[in-house]
């Protein structure tokens, strides 16, 4: 048996165990999606009712662990960075509690300790011969948050991809190791209809051979992804790897040749989708995971010539200020990386950022495209970072306008039923 070896099954414990080294009043950070380590969370889970004042933060709980229940929020409660079904009604409800903050900027609140980072646990690769595990599933915040933790818990599972990239983490600097086998979470795409499959083509139509592309969550940025295969040249620089780039990988659309910044390598911070997905990433040259700090920095994504960025919102008003993470005051999502790639993609020569909505919403009822925000929508996105918008009616472009030739622009693109009341409310705002 190697040195290593033995100091690996030191450290090997079980998951009841491992919860047992989290205190009262700790923060414990949990990867993005799929990284985060079931094992490891139901274990909290069960021995909730004996800690106190302890936070989870997380972007994107794919599971509805225990500890996210109202009734045993003062013994663990969850702290989200952006909401999914599995906290949204706790966010909308008010005993989950979110923290605003740019993607990018999550590493550096936890360095300045401004984002408590006490334990971390998460999904990682078996341990290679060199005493390395891959947090290849979601390096985003987390490997900033080792950085600072007291206690750090890798769930080992073979399904686990060891991916390249800045997402290593050494046997010495690891408190306890949980193993499993259990299969990786999957998300598959999502339902495409024709309003997505409309504003895919409009996106699709301005994206030029050689582009690199960030791509959001959603029908509408995977509608896009389906209308590029046909592309040559493309490369990858965004935060989310999914199902719907494996494809344009597949396809050959990606080479990664004409990439200005790290050439000839797809670049993410997080995966979520299929089994194929995960076995891609694994050892992959062409494929690396970096911290969120690093992808999503606008300064250095930007380095990127042709960034093109794609990402949706809720609701957009008529001088162009995005809401994408509210319904009203209610919480829905989170800021996440929307801002992060817009800004990237204007910095880049000759990019391109795109937010994508339906014009509708409840079933062509209401406008996404409205006078005035709802009262309390959070902004996202501001008036002077938006660029193009597209809907299936057609794309404004609105970096360079007033305010008076966005709101036409913005109006031009809204469904036909609701132009003209959009027109009288222009009017009355002095819009038009």
């Amino acid at each position: 048996m190697t040195p290593l070896q033995a100091l690996y099954d030191s450290k090997r414990m079980t998951a009841a165990d491992a919860a047992g080294l989290v205190r009262d009043g700790d923060t414990v950070v949990v990867p993005t999606g799929v990284g985060e380590p079931p094992a490891l969370l139901h274990a909290l889970s069960a021995r909730r009712h004996t800690l106190r004042e302890v936070a989870v933060s997380q972007i994107l709980p794919l599971r509805k662990f225990a500890y996210l229940d109202a009734d045993t929020r003062a013994h663990v409660r969850h702290d989200a960075y952006f909401f999914s079904g599995a906290t949204r009604p706790g966010g909308q409800a008010g005993w989950v509690d979110y923290l605003p903050a740019y993607f990018s900027e999550l590493p550096l609140l936890i360095e300045r300790g401004l984002s408590a980072a006490d334990v971390v646990v998460s999904m990682a690769s078996p341990m290679d011969e060199h005493g390395y595990f891959s947090l290849s599933l979601a390096p985003d915040y987390t490997m900033a948050a080792i950085r600072r933790a007291r206690v750090v818990l890798l769930e080992v599972n073979p399904n686990v991809p060891f991916a390249n990239g800045d997402c290593l983490v050494h046997i010495s600097r690891v408190a306890g190791v949980v193993e499993s086998e259990e299969p990786l979470f999957e998300v598959g795409l999502p339902a495409i209809g024709a309003v997505q499959q409309a504003i895919g083509k409009y996106v699709a139509d301005l994206i030029d051979d050689g582009s690199t592309l960030q791509i959001g969550y959603g029908g509408i940025p995977d509608a896009v992804v389906m209308q590029l295969q046909h592309k040559r040249d493309l490369g990858i620089h965004t935060e989310m790897i999914g199902d719907g780039i494996l494809s344009l990988i597949e396809s050959g659309a990606v080479t990664n040749r004409k990439k200005t910044f790290m050439p000839g390598k797809a670049v993410a911070t997080f995966a979520l989708g299929s089994r194929r997905l995960y076995r891609t990433l694994h050892r992959n040259p062409t494929i690396e995971m970096h911290p969120v700090d690093f992808t999503n920095d606008p300064y250095l994504a930007a380095r990127n010539d042709k960034l093109c960025a794609i990402n949706a919102t809720l609701q957009i008003d008529l001088i162009g200020q995005c809401g994408s993470e509210s319904l009203g005051h209610l919480p829905y999502s989170g800021t996440g990386g929307q801002v992060d790639f817009v800004r990237a993609a204007n910095r880049s020569r000759d990019g391109k950022a795109f937010i994508v909505l339906p014009s509708t919403a409840k079933d062509g009822a209401v406008s996404r495209i409205t006078p005035v925000l709802s009262p309390g929508t959070h902004v996202t996105t501001s008036k002077n970072d938006i660029n193009y918008v597209v809907t299936e009616f057609g794309v404004a472009e609105l970096r360079g306008k007033t305010a008076k030739q966005r709101a036409a622009a913005l109006i031009g693109i809204a469904h036909p039923d609701f132009r003209g009341e959009l027109r009288d409310a222009a009017r009355k705002m002095n819009l038009l």
